[in-house]
């Protein structure tokens, strides 16, 4: 069930996954990419909290201590606006306040929801920080989030993804990101929810989009 390479390629590209959340009625936190230190600034100042994030799929940094992982940060105004900025494109984000976060991982129309509640302050920020410091809890995919993602993964024409989701204090789901290549060998490995079978399935016909 492999998707052709353009077309993952396209879904992958943080710009157009959140653009096209929001048609499919996802909430999604305010974004700004740009490259202008003072636009940059502002943004940040207006909304209040904002992270920093990674504008592609996997991002990494190489010095000398090595290949570093590039997770979200939290960002000030002067961050924003550093000189720095005008170098490439950058994502800013808004910062939702965090009850929980879920990985969702959708194969077809199977949907296998993981609450992940993070106990460092590095993980709270973003939990590929400190996968040591997570606990995970099998929960339902409440129904208007189905149906919304279903029309996400249909308008990328995706038929597998890995996806990214807040819950803030007040119940909401905040959309983050949409991993066509997403892992999840780890997902099922803690909390035992049968995705590889899933996978099986669909690769030998057994299932149908």
């Amino acid at each position: 069930m492999a998707e052709p390479p353009p077309r993952t390629g396209y879904a992958e590209y943080k710009p157009v996954q959140l653009h096209t959340a929001i048609a499919a009625g996802l909430q999604v936190p305010r974004t700004l990419v740009t490259n202008d230190p003072d636009t940059a600034r502002a943004f940040v100042s207006e909304v209040g909290e904002a992270i920093y994030k990674p504008l592609g799929g996997t991002a990494a940094v190489t010095d000398v201590e090595g290949t570093h992982q590039v997770c979200a940060t939290r960002v000030t105004p002067e961050q924003a606006g550093g000189p720095s900025v005008a170098h490439t494109m950058h994502l800013f984000q808004q910062w939702v306040p965090k009850d929980y976060e879920v990985r969702l991982t959708v194969v077809d129309d199977q949907f296998f929801a993981a609450r992940i509640d993070a106990r460092t302050a590095a993980a709270k920020v973003d939990w590929r920080a400190d996968y040591h410091a997570l606990d995970y809890t099998v929960i339902d995919t409440p129904k208007f989030i189905r149906t919304r993602v279903t029309e996400l993964l249909r308008r990328l024409g995706l038929r597998f993804a890995a996806m990214d989701f807040v819950v803030a204090p007040d119940g909401e789901w905040w959309f983050l990101e949409c991993n066509p290549n997403g892992q999840w060998a780890w997902i099922e490995t803690e909390t035992a929810m049968p995705i590889a079978a899933a996978l099986a399935d669909t690769l030998q016909g057994r299932t149908t989009l």
